[in-house]
């Protein structure tokens, strides 16, 4: 799957203090994706400027998403200051060899991994951790009219979600979303 992009190393300065990180560099992450890139992939439209930072704080076993806007589309840069999350993408672009594929991403706050989430993609975690806090940094700002979810569970699509003790904490809107072939094409991408 083409789109999202995997900041596996961040560009952290370690020492006896402990580390500094810088969350979001922009041409940093750009200049290392187009160094490592295969020659067959352009690097992704990252921006150099965001509009809106967002902080989510959640307990072990909250299950947040599947989220995106359309119209105005937004691309999230996703990291987790403690503790550990698995993250999902779902391809939702309709001309995609992709489409309805899903896939997910372990981040880590010992770790420090990065998430580019491109616009056309819906997206929502998992906290596997006693807590998380999780930064996610968006080209543009939420706008209620845009907002889209896809339900988590949706068989179509079939997102391997680990079991978790207790089970799933979803809010009423996650748990009510439309199955992805309950969406009208305006909602999808092209």
């Amino acid at each position: 799957m083409e789109g999202p992009v995997y900041y596996k190393t961040p560009h952290r300065f370690c020492d006896e203090r402990g580390f500094f990180q810088e969350l979001f560099n922009g041409p940093r992450i750009r200049h290392h994706l187009r160094v490592n890139r295969t020659p067959q992939k352009q690097p992704p439209n990252i921006p150099e400027a965001m509009a809106q930072v967002n902080h989510s704080h959640s307990k072990k076993g909250v299950l947040r998403g599947l989220h995106w806007q359309k119209p105005n589309p937004v691309g999230k840069y996703v990291t987790c200051l403690r503790g550990h999350i698995l993250d999902i993408v779902v391809d939702i672009r309709r001309s995609s060899p992709t489409f309805k594929q899903w896939k997910g991403f372990e981040i880590d706050a010992e770790e420090g991994q990065a998430l580019w989430v491109p616009e056309g993609f819906a997206h929502g975690f998992l906290v596997t951790s006693s807590m998380a806090d999780v930064i996610y940094v968006q080209s543009k700002a939420f706008n209620q009219e845009s907002d889209r979810t896809l339900r988590w569970d949706d068989a179509d699509v079939a997102i391997a979600w680990p079991e978790m003790p207790g089970g799933y904490t979803i809010s009423e809107k996650d748990k009510n979303a439309p199955l992805l072939s309950e969406l009208s094409g305006e909602a999808l991408f092209d």
